[in-house]
This record gives C-alpha cells, sequence and structure tokens, in this order.
C-alpha cells in the first residue's frame, strides 16, 4: 500500500507517522517551500496526548509544553473567578494522560522529526495540490509544479481551504463566521506576576470572549480575544492590527486583558470561518482528514486534537489491507470519524453563544448564567465524552 497524503500539517504528519509505523508507505506533499508552523497555542486534551504516545512523540513534546493546573472563567468586567476544569493530576487519574497547552511549532516540529526518522524523504515540500485523478487502479495527485505523483490512496489534509475537497465536492470551503480573533504572544517574563499561573483562563462577556494560557515551558503566555458582529474587508485569512484597535474592540474590559493587550510585542487579526459537517469525506480511492473534512470553531479546543485522532484510526484501517482494498478501507475510516467529528463541530459553535451571552452583561445575571450553564453537570455532559475517547481502540 502507497498512501500520498496532500498536507504537511499536524493532522497529515500525524497521519503519516501512524501509517508508517504500521508498515504502510507514504509520501506527504506540502505546498510550503519550508516546513513550519505559524507561532501560536493549541490545547492537546487527553484524548490527543493518548495518540500522541502511540506516535511516539508525547515524552518530547511535554519536555516543551505546560501542565495546566486547572481551567477557569473570568467575567469580562469584573474579572471574578469561576472553575471550569479541574486539570493537571486530575486529568491523568481520570483519563490517564494530562491536559497540556502546547506550542504549535513544537508540535509540529517533533511530528515533522518521527515522520523523517520512519523515512527521511517522506516530505516532499513546494508541492501544492492542483487536482487529481483516479480510476479503478490507483489515484493521480496532480502538483502545481507540474509533477503527478501515483499512490494506492490519496488523503486530502490541506486545510480548510481544501483543493482534495473542492475537486471531489465543488466549492464548500467554509464562509466567515462575522467573528474576528486577536492573537498575540506575550513573553511571559513581561506579565505581572498574578497572570503568569499555569491556568487556562477563558475570559467571557456578552459578544466576546478572551483566552490564555502559558506555552513553551511557561516561557510565553497565548492569548487570542474574539469578538462577533465584525467585517473582515481583508484578502486572505489575517491581517495584522494595532494595539489601539483590539483595546478599542474591548474597551470596558478587566484591567488584566487591558494589560495583556498593551503587552503583546505584536497581535494578527483572524477571521474564524464556520461551516456545517459535511455528510461525506469518501470518494473511491480519496478521503479527507482534519480541517478539510470538520472545519471547526475553536471554541471546543478539539480542531488539532481531531485531526491527531483521525491520522491514528486512518492507519488503523488501511493497516495489512491489500491494494486493491484501500477503497474499503477509506469508507470504514469515515464511518468510524464522521459522526463524533460532527458532534465535535456543533460542539464548538455551540459554545459561541456560551461565552458570549448577553446574560454576562452584569455579575447578578451572570451568576445564574454560569450556575446553570458551567456548574459540574454541564460541563461533564460537554466535555467527558471529548476525553474518554481512545483512537487505539475505537470500533473501526
Amino acid at each position: 500500500m502507497h498512501v500520498l497524503i496532500a498536507g504537511g500539517g499536524i493532522g497529515g504528519l500525524a497521519a503519516a507517522v501512524a501509517l508508517l509505523q504500521r508498515g504502510v508507505d507514504v509520501d506527504v506533499y506540502e505546498q510550503a517551500a519550508e516546513l513550519k508552523e505559524v507561532g501560536a497555542g493549541i490545547q492537546i486534551s487527553p484524548n490527543g496526548n493518548r495518540v500522541l504516545d502511540a506516535l511516539g512523540v508525547f515524552e518530547p513534546l511535554r519536555e516543551l509544553s505546560c501542565d495546566a493546573v486547572r481551567k477557569e472563567f473570568r467575567l469580562w468586567n469584573t474579572g471574578r473567578p469561576w472553575p471550569m476544569l479541574s486539570l493537571g493530576k486530575s486529568a491523568v487519574e481520570t483519563y490517564g494522560y494530562p491536559y497540556l497547552t502546547v506550542y504549535r511549532p513544537d508540535l509540529h516540529g517533533a511530528l515533522a522529526d518521527r515522520v523523517r526518522a520512519l523515512k527521511p524523504d517522506a516530505i516532499h515540500l513546494g508541492s501544492g495540490v492542483a487536482g487529481l485523478a483516479q480510476d479503478a487502479e490507483g489515484v493521480e495527485l496532480q502538483l502545481r509544479n507540474g509533477q503527478r505523483v501515483r499512490g494506492d490512496a490519496l488523503i486530502g489534509a490541506d486545510g480548510v481551504r481544501s483543493v482534495v475537497r473542492n475537486t471531489l465536492w465543488g466549492p464548500t470551503d467554509p464562509a466567515f463566521s462575522g467573528m474576528v480573533a486577536w492573537r498575540g504572544l506575550i513573553p511571559m517574563e513581561a506579565l505581572p506576576e498574578h497572570l503568569r499561573a499555569p491556568v487556562g483562563t477563558t475570559w467571557i462577556g456578552p459578544g466576546g470572549h478572551c483566552v490564555t494560557y502559558p506555552l513553551h515551558r511557561s516561557k510565553i503566555l497565548n492569548f487570542v480575544a474574539t469578538m462577533e458582529g465584525r467585517q473582515w474587508p481583508h484578502n486572505g485569512p489575517s491581517a495584522p492590527g494595532t494595539t489601539a484597535e483590539c483595546l478599542q474592540d474591548f474597551a470596558g474590559w478587566h484591567d488584566d486583558v487591558q494589560t495583556m493587550i498593551r503587552l503583546a510585542p505584536s497581535l494578527l487579526k483572524w477571521a474564524l470561518a464556520r461551516r456545517d459537517p459535511i455528510p461525506q469525506w469518501t470518494q473511491g480511492r480519496v478521503t479527507l482528514l482534519g480541517d478539510a473534512a470538520h472545519a471547526t470553531l475553536p471554541f471546543l479546543a478539539q480542531g488539532a486534537v481531531h485531526s491527531i485522532e483521525d491520522g491514528l484510526v486512518l492507519a488503523r484501517c488501511l493497516e495489512g489491507v491489500a491494494t486493491d482494498g484501500a477503497a474499503a478501507a477509506l469508507q470504514r475510516y469515515e464511518a468510524a470519524r464522521i459522526e463524533r467529528t460532527s458532534r465535535m463541530v456543533r460542539g464548538a459553535t455551540a459554545n459561541t453563544e456560551r461565552f458570549h451571552s448577553p446574560e454576562l452583561a452584569t455579575e447578578a445575571s451572570a451568576e445564574a448564567y454560569l450556575q446553570r450553564e458551567w456548574s459540574a453537570s454541564p460541563i461533564f455532559e460537554r466535555y467527558h465524552w471529548l476525553y474518554i475517547y481512545d483512537a487505539l481502540t475505537a470500533p473501526i
């Protein structure tokens, strides 16, 4: 079996590692001339770390990351804290693995190193996808550089604007959600002491929220602040922003939020895209993985984690399969993953309203709202099914 993977992001590289571990030959085709990730933070919950351990990258990544002791809410104007999830030792006791906050380039680099350790020439840079064709014997990937490569199966791991997906089903790119996210990385040493705690904090308020957590051995604070009801006049998914502009968006928010905005060395604005779950990932010998299959708003912190899960389940479905069984194996992979990922996408969308509720406008109404929506029982219902999942043993 020879599998082609379009896209060298986190999901594509995770799939490559899992396949190579199982004796499946893999080539990864990445459009960028250099293999790197945008410097930002991601959260890897226990279900994701369970997979990373199986891929052989968990321990080195853990050394570079942070093990948050808890996640908490803070009210946008008063700063009043509200417990959300107990992490640290509690997460390990319940799920077997910790909840890590990870610098995205650290994870991407660890996966790339693992791929190259298993097959040194597996990753092909400067190889963006132009199109594809398939027949009864295999699939051909057409690259922008004019090259054509052939394999037994093709995995479209080429992101939210997937060429593979759009070639199979026509234009299906996600639409702008009306929300803009401000992102910045703040040196931890620049922050006042009380903002350096190993805690994941979500500031919630009417129409917006702000997420912060430590990265890279607690040397960096990741800052992401989202506001709804915005326009996006820029070309591309991101654009530079100014401190003054961000402060204006979060006028009236707590001094801690204002302080973090002022201390961020630079700020980028990102247009958040959304798309309802799609009903089909697979056609013949071609399927989708990660954001190409289940683009999501980032409000469950599961986008990267579900891409990693996809990669392991895909490899399990293809392990030991003869070349003429590729299409059936990809159908099994889709059947094993599509319901879970669709539920994740819908849950992330639902959290938009929970983070931005107008009931958060005053402390009195916020108290009743948080008790109703964010007490222990609804939190357990919303998150336990995500974290308990085991991609190594889930039915395929």
